[in-house]
């Protein structure tokens, strides 16, 4: 079997791979890179998940990438027009041609003897292995199981006559109108779900056990709509960007500074927008941004609430029955469908093993450098955006990194750079410490560990990280630089890339 290299190989194809993908294929045209998606189509998260109403809960001005502009008067855009989105940027670098569909990625293998990545993949369609080698690789797979949500089991279930789905595998044609529809769950998919099947769906109630956060935002962009009619739109775009980035970041700071005030700002927004609403329903148990705060664009949730086509209960499920769920207080919810807005689970590098030298790594047991590098991996970018803030900020200045990183490598002669620490930094703290939902609490010893103090710590802070990745020097002391092993190390390369 003949393995094709390449100098940079990227695993996945979603907002993180284009985006990333893009700032290489910019500013390192002449290095041979590959994009190893397992789906058929670009989008990553945005291609998968097709419920009704599926959007994001960031404005599209900071989560979009810096270097295209999403030009739109609306905040929050639909998943359709972010698939979209990132088809228009694979193809506007020409990533296309670079883009190797249908294959899941089961080991990567780093050679020490030959400084490079070995990569075991199988054409899912065919059951056809490949393999691949790389002198880079970069990690943009995300965290989650695509193959399946978290979904637990719920006392006498197969009583039920309707439907109980996932909204991870929920169809876009799947017909609700006119069912009784229950959404288990009281996060962002769940406050998106709601509002949107409430109009077709005879009608819908939310089964929540502790209600969440919900702020209603403009899903007009009225600031911009009127500077874009006296100033160029890119002006514009990078006006709202930073006062969006800058707004977010103040709600974040002041949440983690007054939390008691926060709280009290929040619980009054939510109840003056549902004032027939039970308080009670609205009254979150932790405090602001331990966990992420939900949008309602132009407070549709509420709206919903308001108008009597949905309703919420907050409760604890005792079991199924035929026609529906008995609560633990005895009250029944009727029921045709039932959506388990239940959560996610974690699965990091897409399902595939790590190892050096046939090794596998232990992921918990390592730092993040930056949080882009994994201690003692060489070669290795790992691409992890926020949980405070737009995703993609973090994707977008991590590429960035990676850039300079790649130059300074080949500006200095070196093949191989690996973070090591040097400083005995390390913590028992999960790089999501203190982010607290339940998709995260379930696999916080999957995680990697985060250090004491910078670059080995979390910052989750876009200032600071802007700064360490786009401007502080790459060589700090925290990273092992070492040339070729052999002259010949790099002839090999090209004759593999030549001959596969």
């Amino acid at each position: 079997m003949t393995t094709k290299h390449y100098d940079i190989i990227i695993i996945g194809a979603g907002l993180s791979g284009i985006g990333t993908a893009s700032h290489i294929a910019r500013e390192h045209p002449g290095k041979s890179m590959a994009i190893l998606e397992r789906r058929e189509n670009v989008g990553g998260t945005w291609d998968l998940f097709r419920y009704p109403g599926i959007r994001s809960d960031s404005d599209m001005a900071s989560f979009g990438f810096n270097f295209k502009p999403w030009y739109s008067d609306k905040v929050l855009a639909q998943g359709d027009g972010i698939r979209e989105y990132v088809r228009e940027t694979a193809q506007e670098f020409g990533l296309y041609e670079k883009i190797h569909f249908g294959l899941k990625l089961k080991n990567s293998d780093w050679s020490t003897k030959n400084q490079k990545w070995v990569l075991t993949s199988v054409q899912e369609a065919t059951g056809e292995e490949k393999v691949l080698s790389c002198n880079f690789l970069v990690n943009c797979a995300g965290y989650y199981n695509f193959d399946q949500g978290y979904r637990p089991s719920f006392p006498k279930e197969e009583l039920f006559s309707g439907d109980i789905v996932h909204p991870q595998s929920l169809p876009e044609d799947f017909d609700y109108s006119g069912k009784k529809v229950v959404v288990i769950g009281s996060g962002a998919t769940a406050i998106t779900l709601v509002p949107s099947m409430a109009d077709k769906a005879a009608k819908v109630t939310m089964l929540q056990r502790s209600p969440s956060y919900i702020m209603s935002l403009p899903n007009t962009d009225k600031i911009s709509m009127v500077l874009n009619k006296i100033l160029p739109k890119a002006w514009v775009f990078k006006l709202a960007r930073r006062r969006n980035i800058l707004f977010q970041r103040a709600i974040y700071l002041a949440c983690q500074r007054w939390p008691n005030a926060m709280r009290k700002m929040f619980l009054s927004h939510m109840y003056k927008h549902a004032p027939n609403v039970d308080k009670r329903h609205l009254t979150p148990e932790y405090m602001p941004w331990d966990q992420r705060l939900c949008a309602a664009p132009d407070g549709d949730f509420f709206e919903s609430l308001n108008s009597g086509k949905a309703e919420m209960v907050t409760d604890h499920i005792d079991r199924f029955d035929e026609t529906g769920i008995v609560l633990k207080s005895g009250q029944h919810i009727e029921a045709d469908i039932v959506v388990a807005a239940t959560g996610l689970n974690i699965q990091l590098m897409g399902g595939s093993t790590l190892s050096i030298d046939n090794e596998e790594v232990n992921l918990p047991g390592k730092m993040a450098y930056k949080g882009i590098l994994i201690q003692d991996v060489p070669n290795y970018g790992w691409i992890f955006g926020y949980t405070n803030a737009p995703w993609t900020l973090k994707c977008d200045i991590g590429g960035r990194y990676l850039c300079r990183l790649l130059a300074h490598m080949d500006k200095a002669g070196m093949r191989v750079a690996t973070a090591v620490d040097k400083g005995n930094n390390a913590t028992d703290a999960s790089v999501l410490e203190g982010f607290a939902p339940g998709y995260i609490m379930r696999a916080i010893d999957k995680m990697p560990r985060q250090g004491k103090a910078d670059p080995w710590r979390i910052t989750m802070h876009y200032g600071k990280d802007k700064k360490m990745l786009v401007n502080d020097p790459v060589d700090d002391g925290n990273v092992q630089f070492e040339a070729a092993a052999s002259a010949s190390s790099r002839e090999s390369d090209l004759q593999q890339a030549a001959t596969a």
